[in-house]
């Protein structure tokens, strides 16, 4: 799909990535289901307009797949990349290449093929998952599982991330549970609870227990404990993990931004045994004192510069082909038509001068172009030429700029 411009989250628009995802209202889901409650729906449209088995057989033969871009598994057991990699052959001679003969015959044998990373891979699903992490302000991974007839590739478990499956092709049964340990982080992954996600799947009732049919999506909340197994025939889906941005990422940073704080940064006693509680007693409540007051004196202008470096760049923007990109720059002028990269996180500042913030940089302007600029920022395409406020000279000289840090493509 072509992805729509923009930088964020938008309730005004469509959302339509996220519409793929959710049949009927996304403001109920917003409201009643998001990070609370598994969702199944029937969208009823196919999604071989994002992945099929024979893209997946073309990745898998002809794209010179690496590690870890596959993963094979049965029954929760993942085979080592030994045994489905080799040598490219002359000219490419790269060892961990993943041979198609050998992943053929472990398919055969009941493996789940595992393709990960399809929003880097894939054409489709790379403006795909630009569109998502647009419409749901979360950083988008997409991982495909392809799976034998009759076959299970993992047991019951959870992910750290909230997930959306997309089937696209033959017949899966899902059984999703509630969680054992509720809104997992990512450094809490199900292993550490085992026992207890054994024991939920085994005895407690299912929230949700059906089969997923070509078109069908489920959304499951991260910490849910969820497994499937294909039925008569092979089966595909779309795993779509939405990695979630969390209030614990707020303190992550906010005690990142204590270590400006000199008193925060002195020695401990000479001595000083932190496995003893004694000693430990001695010095926490000092401790404590200095990062509540630092954590206090910090203003939503100083954290905001280090959640943006660490969560604007999650996800690559709409790509860019270098070569006719370079060319559109050289051939700019008046009547070229431009707009906003899509998925490109940006906030502009006012000012003298004008401030453009982005994920790894920050670029200023000056105070005569701010309307041009919020103007041609605004994701809708724009001629050079018809911009507020400036001459087409200096529009020309806005606009190259812009290109040149790749804030703008050009268009036909």
């Amino acid at each position: 799909m072509t992805p729509v411009p923009g930088a964020g989250p938008d309730t005004t628009n469509d959302r339509p990535a996220l519409r793929r995802c959710v049949a009927g209202d996304l403001d109920e889901f917003t409201s009643t289901y998001w990070g609370s409650r598994a969702l199944l729906s029937h969208p009823t449209t196919p999604y071989d307009d994002l992945f099929t088995l024979t893209d997946a057989d073309e990745l898998l033969s002809r794209r010179g797949l690496r590690t870890p871009f596959l993963r094979i598994a049965k029954n929760g057991a993942v085979v080592g990349d030994s045994q489905f990699t080799g040598s490219g052959g002359v000219g490419a001679d790269i060892a961990d290449q993943v041979r198609d003969d050998k992943v053929a015959a472990l398919f055969a044998s009941g493996h789940t093929v595992v393709l990960q990373a399809l929003h880097r891979t894939w054409p489709a699903l790379v403006d795909f998952a630009t569109q998502l992490s647009a419409d749901a302000g979360h950083p988008v991974q997409i991982n495909a599982y392809i799976t034998p007839p009759e076959s299970q590739g993992f047991s019951a478990h959870y992910d750290v991330h909230d997930v959306f499956v997309l089937q696209v092709a033959g017949e899966k049964h899902w059984t999703v549970h509630e969680p054992v340990h509720v809104d997992p982080l990512r450094n809490q992954p199900w292993t550490d609870h085992s026992a207890a996600v054994a024991a939920a799947a085994r005895d407690r009732a299912p929230v949700v227990d059906d089969v997923l049919r070509p078109g069908d999506a489920l959304y499951v909340p991260r910490g849910f404990l969820h497994s499937a197994k294909a039925l008569g025939g092979v089966s595909a889906h779309l795993t779509i993990g939405l990695h979630t941005l969390t209030r614990y990422l707020v303190v992550q940073e906010l005690a990142a931004l204590a270590a400006n704080d000199p008193a925060l940064r002195t020695a401990l006693p000479l001595g000083f045994d932190p496995g003893d509680p004694a000693q430990l007693a001695e010095v926490l409540p000092q401790v404590a004192e200095l990062l509540i007051a630092s954590i206090r004196s910090t203003s939503a202008d100083d954290l905001a510069p280090r959640l943006r470096r660490r969560t604007w760049s999650a996800n690559r923007p709409e790509p860019i082909p270098p070569l006719a990109h370079a060319a559109a720059l050289t051939a700019l002028a008046p009547g070229a038509t431009v707009r906003l990269r899509g998925g490109l996180r940006h906030r502009l500042v006012p000012g003298d001068p004008v401030t453009l913030q982005l994920a790894d940089r920050t670029i200023t302007f000056p105070a005569t172009v701010a309307d041009a600029l919020a103007e041609v920022l605004d994701g809708q395409e724009h001629k050079v030429g018809t911009l507020p406020a400036l001459s087409t000279e200096d529009q020309l000289v806005l606009v190259r700029r812009l290109l040149t840090e790749a804030v703008l493509v050009t268009t036909p």
